[in-house]
């Protein structure tokens, strides 16, 4: 039985004193739950194709739009739908479209803005919608969001300009990190990418649901292992949608470590440009691996750059097995999935690594921040026009 395995067999009361009921079960569940959001998808795609229609056969502007962990689902898609769509695609925090909206819209532009939420109550995100909503005809709304009565749902299905989709319950994270919701939020992406093709979506995800499973397996055991050698800083990189992993890879070491671990997360190359000098011998250092020949290349160069400078304790590569790496998570599944499927799959293992780390310092992973510095949705503050 993997680490994780035996979590979820802890009996209901040792769940709850540790703080357990949520994390394990919530990282453990996302092969199965990508099976019931494709089927959702499946359900909306006539409605969707019919809302967006305009959208894309007059290409217009796409804000991928979020907060924190939510905002990394945009920079994890973007490429593709740009690719797959032919029109222009940003992710954009709602945090700056808040501050700077002005700066962000050009006026007379018409937009489509997807907004992912897992509560559909954060501040920022509820007061983007509000906002646009009155003043800003030319923007088109999807919101795609985990909580059937967040506010933000309510707006979008009060408004012939929005279009909502709400995920399955189940995904709707009870711990304070999120797991399954960002993965199946990354999952409906990606199937929205290929709204307008006929490519079988299933036989890719069939293939992620595969990889992940393996990374739930071997993943678990390396991440506890990993846990258990008093890391005190880490660091993530990837090339491409990979570096959305990377970034979501750092957030989720540091809240569920209530910041014990310091992290960071470059792309392949920008590490050399200053962020390299923060590596030190006390640093877990994570490559999220590319399958494209060149962008590999890259990687590879970087390992062994880091490897021959001996900057750093210990070297994970995730996604394709590497000779300067001490540690190589790969599989046959992974082999086979292009970089823009592999967001979803590789985060587990980050997932699992926080957790592992969490339990560690003596952390409750479900609540991981002990003086309440961050909650689960980000608390009201003042919203000024």
């Amino acid at each position: 039985m993997n680490p994780l395995s035996r979590l979820l067999t802890l009996s209901q009361f040792e769940k709850q004193e540790r703080g357990l009921i949520y994390t394990p079960r919530e990282i453990a569940q996302q092969p199965a739950t990508w099976q019931v959001t494709h089927r959702l998808f499946e359900e909306f795609r006539q409605e969707l194709q019919a809302f967006l229609r305009q959208a894309h056969t007059e290409h217009w502007t796409i804000y991928l739009v979020g907060a924190g962990t939510s905002d990394y689902i945009g920079h994890a898609v973007a490429n593709l739908i740009r690719r797959l769509w032919g029109c222009e695609v940003s992710a954009i925090p709602s945090t700056d479209l808040l501050t700077n909206r002005d700066d962000l819209v050009v006026p007379g532009r018409n937009y489509l803005w997807i907004s992912f939420s897992r509560s559909g109550d954060s501040p920022e995100g509820v007061a983007v919608l509000e906002q646009a909503l009155a003043s800003s005809a030319q923007v088109r709304h999807l919101v795609v969001s985990c909580n059937k009565d967040g506010r933000m749902m309510k707006l979008a299905q009060e408004s012939q300009n929005c279009f909502a989709v709400v995920l399955d319950d189940a995904v709707n994270d009870g711990s304070l990190a999120m797991t399954s919701s960002f993965t199946n939020m990354v999952v409906f992406a990606l199937e929205l990418a290929h709204l307008w093709d006929n490519t079988r979506f299933e036989e890719t995800l069939d293939c992620m649901t595969l990889a992940a499973e393996f990374v739930l397996e071997d993943g678990a055991s390396l991440a506890h292992s990993l846990a258990q050698q008093g890391y005190r800083r880490a660091c993530f990189v990837g090339a491409g949608s990979l570096a959305a992993a990377a970034r979501e890879s750092a957030l989720k070491l540091l809240e569920l470590t209530s910041g014990s671990i310091q992290t960071m997360y470059e792309t392949t190359l920008g590490l050399r440009h200053g962020p390299m000098s923060s590596l030190n011998t006390d640093t877990l250092f994570t490559s999220f691996t590319s399958k494209d020949a060149r962008r590999r290349r890259y990687d590879s160069d970087l390992l062994k750059e880091v490897r021959d400078k001996q900057v750093v304790h210990s070297i994970v590569s995730v996604g394709s097995a590497d000779p300067s790496s001490d540690y190589n998570l790969n599989c046959a599944a992974l082999d086979d999935l292009a970089d823009d499927y592999r967001t979803p799959v590789v985060i587990i293992f980050s997932q699992m690594l926080g957790l592992f780390s969490s339990i560690e310092f003596g952390l409750k992973p479900d609540s991981p921040s002990p003086n309440g510095v961050i909650n689960r949705v980000v608390e009201t503050f003042t919203i000024y026009a």
